[in-house]
């Protein structure tokens, strides 16, 4: 068996890291879902809350958009100080503070309002995906991450695979309640979890292996070298300080494929409730429940895409082949109207291929990016990318204000993400890992290749 993966197929590692995996990965899971609940549940509300205090698209365009400029802002300082002070407080105090201003969007009145408190809602959440990625790799090797972050990121898929019938089911059965709107019992009971969470993770998380007392002595000896090994494993790869990371091409190559990504994303979050509305329905619940149809598909295509690429260690295809197929479903996604059936067909193949690659971008960019400045490396990349998040809704907002259709909007998306699938396969740096173990039932693989070549079946 190759050296690059002697822990994989032993018994005793594959039992410590399950263990690791049924700690940390659950309330990190949970942790996501809410966050990413918060970002996009606006996207259901707005179908409401527009008219109820007289927002044009434009404005909720901005207000939507304007999270990610507090988000850039606080992503650097955030990840560097999660390096000093340690996950525990870190994940606390972003989740804290993001639960109560997500529940204060329910009394925003003008568009100041909603500008302001999406800004602090970007500046209070900065730092916990990066922060999350960066803490994985503390437990797991490089040959082990593109799965775990894959299950990780799969909180996107479940947050709009649940979140859409419950935002639906919230607007709809709470409306009236006390004097208040459907929208604003939404954000409030989707907020305040959040808040719940971040007291609980001072008490849940430990901040390494070496702090965990739930793993013996053995177990803690075990991932050290298996992290020492990993960190080790190519001669091609530089140790990274913070402002080597910051000089370093690759590291804004990876950030330009993650804006193209995180363009996508939100394209999809904000304006998925949009598209299925303009297809004929009308009822929040109705909408909300076939918004979950689009996430349940990425869901499963994000398992399975980066399931293989660990089993072949190829990263690069795998992520360009999936954002292609992610832009050809956004740009179609613009032109059916009034065909649900099409309609779901295309935002499904749309948000597979834009949700599912996204955990290989954080196992390229964690594999290549090591030593001293990894945390802030990786939020670079992160701020580079989370610029998507803004620019996103502001393209489609402009244009669909400008010509009442959005099919003009969702089209320059799909560029963008084009052009993001081109600069992953030419640019980004290659895995540095052989292929590891092949299928259950199957013996293991090695091979003396790293991702230089396309792989045999890389659909989503």
């Amino acid at each position: 068996m190759n050296h690059n993966s002697a822990s994989l197929g032993d018994p005793q590692a594959e039992s410590t890291y399950r263990k690791i995996t049924l700690r940390l990965i659950p309330f990190l899971f949970l942790c996501y879902v809410f966050a990413f609940l918060d970002r996009i549940n606006i996207g259901i509300a707005q179908l409401d809350m527009k008219q109820d205090v007289g927002f044009s698209d434009l404005t909720y365009s901005i207000g939507a958009g304007i999270f990610f400029v507090g988000y850039v802002l606080m992503e650097v300082p955030s990840n560097l100080l999660l390096a000093r002070i340690g996950v525990k407080r870190t994940f606390s105090r972003i989740m804290i503070l993001w639960g109560l201003i997500a529940a204060a969007t329910a009394f925003v009145t003008l568009p100041a309002h909603l500008y302001t408190i999406r800004f602090l809602l970007g500046l209070a959440e900065a730092g916990l995906y990066p922060g999350v990625i960066f803490y994985l790799t503390r437990w797991y090797p490089v040959e082990r991450r593109a799965k775990v972050i894959a299950i990780f990121t799969c909180a996107t898929g479940i947050a709009g695979l649940l979140g859409g019938p419950l935002s639906g089911w919230l607007m709809t059965q709470f409306d009236g309640a006390h004097g208040m709107q459907g929208w604003q019992w939404m954000f409030i009971v989707e907020g305040l979890p959040a808040t719940v969470l971040g007291v609980l993770a001072l008490f849940y998380l430990d901040n390494g292996p070496q702090e965990a007392r739930w793993l013996s002595d053995g177990e803690k000896a075990l991932v050290s070298r298996d992290l020492r090994r990993s960190s080790a494993v190519s001669e091609t790869h530089t140790e990274h300080t913070f402002g080597r990371a910051l000089a370093d091409f690759r590291v804004y190559v990876m950030g330009f494929v993650w804006f193209t990504q995180i363009a996508g994303v939100f394209a999809i979050g904000f304006w998925l409730p949009t598209l299925i509305k303009g297809s004929g329905v009308t009822s929040p619940l109705a909408i909300g429940c076939y918004s979950a149809i689009p996430y349940f598909v990425s869901w499963v295509a994000l398992i399975a895409l980066n399931r293989h690429s660990d089993r072949t260690m190829e990263r690069r295809w795998h992520c360009a082949i999936a954002m292609l197929c992610g832009a050809a479903g956004l740009f179609a996604a613009g032109f059916i109207n009034g065909n649900l059936a099409l309609s779901l067909v295309a935002l499904s193949v749309a948000t597979a291929g834009i949700l599912a690659p996204n955990p290989l971008i954080w196992a390229i960019s964690t594999d290549y990016i090591r030593g001293s400045g990894a945390a802030g490396g990786i939020a670079v990349i992160n701020c580079v990318g989370l610029l998507g998040g803004f620019v996103s809704p502001m393209i489609i907002g402009s244009i669909k204000t400008l010509t009442n259709s959005m099919a003009g909007g969702l089209g320059a998306i799909s560029l963008l993400m084009v052009l993001g699938a081109i600069a992953a396969i030419v640019f980004a740096p290659r895995t540095s890992s052989a292929p590891v173990a092949a299928a259950a039932g199957g013996g293991a693989r090695t091979a003396g290749g790293t991702d230089d070549a396309a792989p045999a079946s890389a659909t989503v």
